[in-house]
């Protein structure tokens, strides 16, 4: 039997400038900022190094720092855009973005892009804390599934183009010029904002303390804490391998960066995939088996690339293949279970969403950065491990009765 409320609800909130397709398109290109933010610049890194005179530690200092100030970041977007509205909230904080993005050109040494990365990655958090928000603004049941994983694959194109761009900048300008992209996607960023309807209809009431308090509130509840405490484990692998991609394919295995390029976009094609397959998976299997068989290859990839890994970049690329790919079909279903978690406070949730898997993938981030002997191993060992970790909580935590359990692979899409 159907439930009528969960299916293909969507909440009037027209976009009067942007309409249907370009709000989604908008959403999506939000939830990509930080991949645009990250993977454009990841073939200069080797570069950078040699430009600044310094060593690769310090140089991925402007990508661990990047993430651990986005995550704080997103701790404060959240809590204000229930408060003051989505829209004022992406206003200053993607003007935050694109002025840092202009200052990064001008860096002339690491320490300076090293600051300017931060405030960078301070004003990007706006953009992803409020485009989760959004969605369960405007969309219901099923319907946000569906736009769940739509955004989320199309924010996937983004891993896949922005490192050809990046190596296509570094073919005919310095590492600057990608920072030069990067204020540009900041300016349209910006456009789009301004013509965005505002989607939040009823903002919290009380001192801007009390809506950071209800970070507080969210953190709490039993439910939504487990979830993504348990699903956030995953990030700690999947970003250990975007701070070493290029110094493993570069610097390890002796390609071009322009090569490497390839080969990051190969497995973001996976990425892109993903949520589109779940799409159809989804209207056969449950969620909850989709996450289970998930985390099971997850830990499979994770022995083939500390096993194999190291025999050729191909090798490398196709073990990791399988791990990228089934993290991304989980993707949809493990953000809609929390969100179902929740009555309200959709902004302050958001936030702590952003902020734990940046926060996991973080130490992922600055472990993978000390100077192992095969770094290819060390992550094989992270995907191996934290996949199994997280599945066996995933197991115990699915099955208890205060996780509301959400399912709509019976319904008609």
């Amino acid at each position: 039997m159907k439930n009528t409320t969960d299916i293909e609800n969507t909440k009037k909130k027209g976009q009067k400038y942007l309409g249907d397709t370009g709000f989604i398109i908008f959403i999506a290109f939000l939830s990509a900022f930080i991949p645009l933010s990250t993977d454009i610049y990841l073939p200069a890194l080797p570069k950078m190094v040699e430009s600044f005179n310094t060593t690769a530690s310090l140089v991925n200092l402007t990508l661990i720092f990047f993430f651990i100030f986005y995550a704080l970041g997103t701790l404060f977007w959240g809590p204000l855009s229930d408060k003051y509205g989505r829209k004022r909230v992406l206003l200053i904080g993607l003007t935050i973005y694109t002025i840092a993005s202009i200052l990064c050109i001008f860096s002339s040494n690491v320490y300076q892009l090293i600051l300017f990365r931060i405030l960078q990655s301070i004003g990007c958090g706006a953009a992803t804390a409020v485009s989760t928000a959004i969605v369960k603004d405007v969309y219901t049941g099923r319907r946000r599934v569906t736009i769940i994983a739509l955004v989320q694959s199309m924010g996937m194109l983004s891993p896949i183009i922005s490192p050809v761009i990046g190596a296509i900048i570094l073919s005919v300008l310095s590492w600057r010029g990608v920072f030069v992209v990067l204020s540009i996607i900041g300016v349209i960023a910006l456009s789009g904002s301004i013509a965005m309807e505002e989607t939040l209809e009823t903002p919290n009431t009380g001192s801007i303390f009390k809506s950071l308090g209800r970070l507080g509130v969210v953190a709490r509840n039993k439910s939504f804490i487990s979830l993504l405490m348990t699903f956030s484990m995953i990030s700690i692998a999947g970003m250990s391998f975007i701070s070493a991609s290029s110094y493993i394919y570069v610097d390890g295995f002796g390609l071009s960066e322009k090569v490497y390029s390839y080969y990051f976009a190969l497995n973001a094609v996976f990425f892109l995939l993903g949520p589109l397959v779940y799409i159809k998976l989804s209207k056969s299997y449950s969620s909850n088996s989709i996450i289970t068989v998930g985390y099971t290859v997850t830990s499979i990839s994770g022995l083939l690339i500390c096993t194999i890994g190291n025999l050729s970049p191909l090798i490398f690329a196709l073990s990791l293949i399988p791990a990228s790919f089934l993290g991304s079909v989980m993707g949809p279903a493990r953000t809609n279970l929390m969100l179902e978690q929740l009555q309200g406070d959709t902004g302050a949730a958001s936030s702590l969403m952003s902020c734990a898997f940046t926060f996991y993938g973080s130490i992922g981030m600055l472990m993978i950065s000390f100077n192992f002997s095969s770094r290819i191993v060390v992550m094989g060992l992270m995907y191996l491990i934290i996949g199994l970790v997280s599945l066996a909580l995933w197991l115990i935590i699915s099955r208890k009765p205060y996780i509301k359990q959400v399912s709509y692979h019976k319904e008609i899409a």
